[in-house]
């Protein structure tokens, strides 16, 4: 059902079924299609539309049809996930759209929404079939096992799946360990077995210099 057409654009092809996509992110279509804006949280969708800490809101549309849509977003790279009936951990803004098989929800983050000032949930996506996930500029998929667990810079991070256990440290960051940067600041740490998405353009904090 998804594949790309180049790293910037994600075509659908659908034959009546029903996906999830990021408001504003279709550029082109053609068949027939229905859109509908989706709002308030609505079948376990609140964790993609409200962000806790700061306000901020997205909105998610529901495309169904026959034909194929064409979906972009702001030129982002654009990074195909399978799930198999395992659950993909991923910021709000990161994500572009879901296939109709997948449950969307949302998990409490904690420190790492303070110190990133995009609130303190993340949305999940669990289930069986396709996500596209967006990043600034192509993605590193990052493994994680027992034997070599991962330490990841929060302006970087992007996603991640698996059997992985996250937690959260202060302390001096990649550039504070190069002189250039200050303040208080925090990194992501996972363990287990499992992969980890990061992105070579890293984010805005509040939280000192990531």
């Amino acid at each position: 059902m998804f594949r790309l057409q180049g790293s910037k654009v994600l075509a659908v092809d659908m034959t009546g079924d029903a996906v999830k996509a990021k408001n504003g992110s279709m550029v082109a279509y053609d068949g027939r299609m229905t859109f509908k804006k989706l709002s308030g949280g609505g079948e376990g969708l609140r964790g993609m539309v409200t962000r806790r800490l700061t306000g901020e809101q997205m909105t998610v549309m529901e495309v169904r049809g026959h034909g194929t849509c064409w979906l972009a977003d702001r030129a982002a790279e654009i990074n195909l996930v399978a799930l198999r009936g395992d659950k993909l951990y991923v910021e709000a803004g990161n994500l572009l759209a879901t296939d109709g098989e997948l449950r969307t929800g949302t998990t409490f983050t904690g420190l790492r929404g303070a110190s990133q000032g995009t609130g303190l949930f993340t949305t999940t996506v669990e289930g069986h079939g396709q996500a596209a996930i967006l990043s600034d500029g192509p993605a590193v998929v990052l493994r994680v096992t027992p034997q070599y667990p991962l330490t990841v810079d929060p302006g970087a991070y992007v996603a991640h799946q698996g059997e992985v256990r996250q937690s959260f440290q202060s302390g001096v960051t990649f550039r504070t360990l190069l002189g250039e940067g200050g303040g208080e600041a925090f990194q992501i740490r996972f363990e287990g077995d499992g992969l980890v998405y990061v992105q070579p353009s890293e984010r805005n904090t509040i939280a000192g210099d990531l």
